[in-house]
């Protein structure tokens, strides 16, 4: 009986506690918010949409006063859309204005949660413009997403007899496919239909509605755009363009609007005449089809021409990679138009589809009997030079590259509280970390730790980068490379980029430092979309076709600034720092030959915009450069293209194979271990193989065999005699895959020793392989930084203002590069870099470990008194 007592009053008491642990913190949580509710006030609910989610609002308001809002529910991202979600209810309480400033970095979810409390407001009667709200949408109004299907009585319209009647459609590049279906009077658009599937859902997807009201209310392609989702908004531009030049290019017809020619084709244009009259389809005029073989597959285009002129062409059909081949889909067909030549310049970085297209074209004409001759005038003979215009752009910050390196130190400074200006001279984001297919290395990881990878460590990453660099890279960098990865894993997170699994990497004895994101997705392209969806949503300008020329200094030796040139205009970037991320040279063969000339015939991975310009731009103020003679060989290349047969197959279980059939390395040795390997054997080429179990569990795999890269067999038997191999070397290549399979049931490579990529054999069929022999990959010399990505002179001290990350640097890798460690690279460095560069121009102090900033000495002092620990590596 007193036992049980006793047991209710310790109920009892425990009850008490929990109700007063919730009513503080319910009184904590609503601090800023106490609800009092007067007779005059509503209860009222709204949900719309934001980044990545909808975003659900409670209001309590009554006609002139809010008494509470509250955001029920939200979908955004955490340190990004919740910046806005933690302070905007609060922002609105205090001011009771909705003309409140959008929270920095966050500005989508800002506007969601201001159009959300205005909506709820008007569900009950109230009038939201009493608070302050403005119904717009960079400067076009609009009242929720109503207008999207609907024509503005203002709205502007084309000449009578401008369009043919009907509906046109027609797509361009944003972060994936925008395609549109546009439906004409004679006179003005009365429909429009976006498809933005292919995009970012919680960005351009979420612009949909608001893009489609603009281009009703423009009656044309001249939109404003929506912030936060540029490469969607530039996407749509183009495409109603096209669409629009499309119903004006019927016969008779007037020509578009001089305003609505796509923005891509009033930059290729030698001409504007040209493309007007071209426009103008005549009587005798076919249409026709062709087809040319891209980088991917065949390219099929439609072509409406006659004798004298090509009236139009649209690229029918492709499977190029998007924000790549794809800005060559989007540009090259309306450069011949306007110039009515098909010798029009390449688009860099997407050289094959731009010949792939030619290519198509030149087919389709020819299968109407039209002489194609006439049609490959030289346009540049004709072209007079064009004088460019001077002008001048200001910035806290300005980045030279838009590679990996150069969009995480954007995104970081950004993060920071500067203004970021990005400068890249392709036509497309990304550089050669849109080639990285791997994985980024990575130690001390919670991923690792939930995977029980006891031995993915800083200390032992530390160790075997030096080691597999053959002790030539600086230790401190290193040190901070290992040291900076796990926070770089996990920021990533926040830009929505976060791995799922833990693979091995060339070299390592083992051990597994390799993040990869889910469903085995080349981690180059994945990167490249979540940190431009960042710099996106944070309002980060890049300017692409810009190339920086020169690096500006004050008569204190301090950079200030970039010249830059695209081409129309000189521009003078005056900025408070700069942060070179250019990348390398791994393209500019007469810079890598003046270091090792037996590289003059190899084939290389690179993208061709990786020239090192960084590094010249650097050496000519004083930059001191590392390592620049150490080039590395990347093993698995197909010769043919150049094309990166990524490190991940052999992480997963594939192996590397002579034309004799048999294995001859331990294929997942350092990368230069197996490529001198590779040069030695017969004929000069060998195979990487990997069955069908691979391919399913690695999405990568599956586009070489897409792409035709790929020789299958049903059988071992079956696969050797497709790959030409003798009748002894099928019998060794039979006799070489069983003994593998045993080795990995065994877990020891007895002829080999290879001790990681051994989770799988090789017995699933169907079974593939792939022709490689090496190729130039990597470039690890470039400019000398310290460990806070500060730019070091010749005589060894700060170029204070300028900093750099990415591979443009030397002294990471010495001399080899460990197979996913410049992803590493280019996010720690990257960070640094932008995080650094933000604080010299806030005046703060400058610190290799961005999360540790607090811990810097205070401005102006020496010391701060206490006792500090650190380590480096010796032996």
């Amino acid at each position: 009986m007193e036992k049980s007592r006793t047991k209710d009053l310790i109920a009892l008491l425990i009850a008490a506690v929990l109700l007063v642990v919730l009513i503080v913190g319910h009184v904590r949580v609503n601090q800023s918010q106490v609800f009092r509710m007067p007779e005059d006030g509503q209860l009222l609910t709204a949900t719309v949409q934001g980044r990545n989610g909808p975003v659900a609002v409670e209001v309590a308001a009554g006609p002139t006063e809010f008494y509470r809002v509250k955001i029920t529910s939200h979908e955004e991202t955490e340190g990004i859309g919740t910046l806005a979600v933690d302070a905007l209810p609060d922002t609105i309480m205090e001011s009771q204005r909705l003309d409140f400033d959008a929270v920095s970095g966050a500005t989508i979810t800002s506007e969601a949660i201001r159009l959300a409390v205005a909506e709820a407001l008007e569900s009950g009667g109230i009038d939201p413009a009493a608070f302050g709200y403005v119904a717009k949408t960079e400067g076009t109004e609009e009242k929720g997403t109503e207008q999207a299907s609907a024509e503005p009585a203002a709205a502007p319209v084309a000449a009578a007899g401008a369009y043919v009647p009907g509906t046109y459609t027609a797509e361009a590049t944003g972060m994936g496919t925008v395609k549109v279906s546009v439906t004409v009077d004679e006179s003005s658009i009365t429909e429009v239909v976006l498809d933005t599937s292919g995009e970012t859902p919680e960005i351009g997807g979420a612009a949909t509605e608001e893009l489609t009201a603009q281009v009703m209310q423009a009656q044309g392609a001249a939109i404003d755009g929506v912030s936060g989702a540029t490469l969607t908004s530039n996407a749509v531009s183009t495409a109603v363009a096209e669409a629009l030049a499309q119903a004006a290019a019927a016969p008779a017809e007037e020509a578009a609007p001089a305003e609505e020619t796509a923005p891509a084709e009033e930059e290729q244009a030698a001409e504007p005449e040209a493309a007007a009259a071209a426009t103008e389809a005549s009587a005798d005029a076919q249409t026709l089809t062709g087809s040319g073989m891209g980088k991917v597959g065949n390219v099929d285009v439609e072509v409406v021409a006659d004798n004298d002129a090509i009236y139009s062409i649209a690229v029918t059909k492709h499977d190029e990679t998007p924000g790549i081949g794809t800005i060559a889909v989007d540009q090259i067909p309306g450069a011949i138009v306007a110039a009515q030549s098909l010798k029009v310049d390449a688009i860099t970085g997407a050289t094959m589809m731009t010949d792939a297209i030619k290519e198509a074209v030149a087919a389709a004409l020819a299968s109407g009997g039209i002489d194609v001759s006439k049609f490959e005038k030289d346009i540049e003979a004709d072209a007079e030079p064009k004088e460019k215009t001077p002008e001048t752009l200001d910035c806290d910050v300005v980045i030279v590259g838009a590679g990996g390196a150069g969009l995480t130190a954007a995104v970081r400074a950004s993060q920071e509280g500067v203004k970021v200006l990005v400068l890249e001279k392709m036509p497309m984001v990304g550089g050669n970390s849109n080639r990285a297919e791997g994985g980024m290395n990575a130690a001390g990881t919670k991923l690792e730790e939930e995977l029980g990878l006891d031995d993915s460590t800083v200390e032992n990453f530390a160790a075997d980068t030096l080691r597999l660099g053959h002790d030539l890279a600086d230790p401190d960098l290193v040190q901070t490379l290992a040291e900076n990865s796990s926070d770089a894993v996990e920021w990533l997170k926040t830009v929505g980029a976060e791995f799922t699994d833990v693979h091995a990497t060339g070299g390592c004895e083992g051990r597994k430092y390799l993040h990869q994101p889910e469903g085995g997705r080349a981690v180059g392209e994945f990167l490249v979309e979540k940190l431009s969806a960042a710099a996106e949503e944070q309002g980060i300008e890049i300017m692409l076709n810009t190339r920086a020329t020169e690096i500006l200094l004050d008569d204190n030796g301090c950079a200030v600034g970039v010249m830059a040139e695209d081409s129309d205009h000189i521009y003078t970037v005056n900025a408070k720092a700069v942060v070179l991320a250019t990348g390398g040279f791994g393209s500019n063969f007469e810079m890598m030959c003046s270091y090792d000339p037996s590289l003059e015939n190899a084939v290389t991975t690179n993208h061709s915009g990786a020239t090192g310009d960084g590094i010249v731009m650097a050496q000519a103020i004083g930059a001191d450069t590392v390592d620049m003679e150490q080039i590395q060989l990347h093993p698995t290349v197909i010769q043919e293209d150049g094309t990166l047969v990524s490190e991940s197959l052999r992480s997963k279980g594939a192996i590397v194979v002579n034309t004799e059939g048999k294995r001859f390395v331990n294929d997942l040795a350092g990368r230069d271990v197996v490529s001198q390997a590779e040069l030695k054997q017969p004929d000069g080429y060998c195979f990487i193989i990997f069955d069908q179990h691979l391919v399913d569990g690695l999405a990568l795999a599956q586009k070489f065999i897409d792409r035709g890269y790929a020789i299958s067999g049903d059988t071992y038997e079956e696969l050797a005699v497709n790959m030409g191999l003798t009748d002894d070397a099928v019998q060794n290549f039979v006799n070489t895959m069983n003994t593998w399979n045993e080795s990995v049931a065994k877990g020891i490579d007895e002829e080999f020793g290879r001790n990681n990529g051994m989770d799988d054999d090789l017995t699933t069929a169907p079974f593939y392989a792939i022709k490689i022999a090496p190729g130039i990959h990597h470039t690890m010399g470039g400019i000398k930084i310290d460990t806070n990505a500060e730019v070091i002179n010749t005589d060894g001290n700060v170029i204070p203002g300028l900093f750099a990350a990415g591979e443009t640097t030397g002294g990471i890798h010495g001399g080899n590069r460990v197979g996913g460690n410049a992803v590493c690279d280019f996010v720690v460095f990257g960070r640094i870099a932008g995080t650094n560069a933000a604080a010299y121009v806030k005046g703060e102090s400058i610190t290799a470990e961005p999360a540790s900033k607090e811990a810097a000495p205070a401005a102006g002092a020496v010391y701060v008194p206490g006792t500090y620990t650190a380590e480096a590596n010796g032996m």
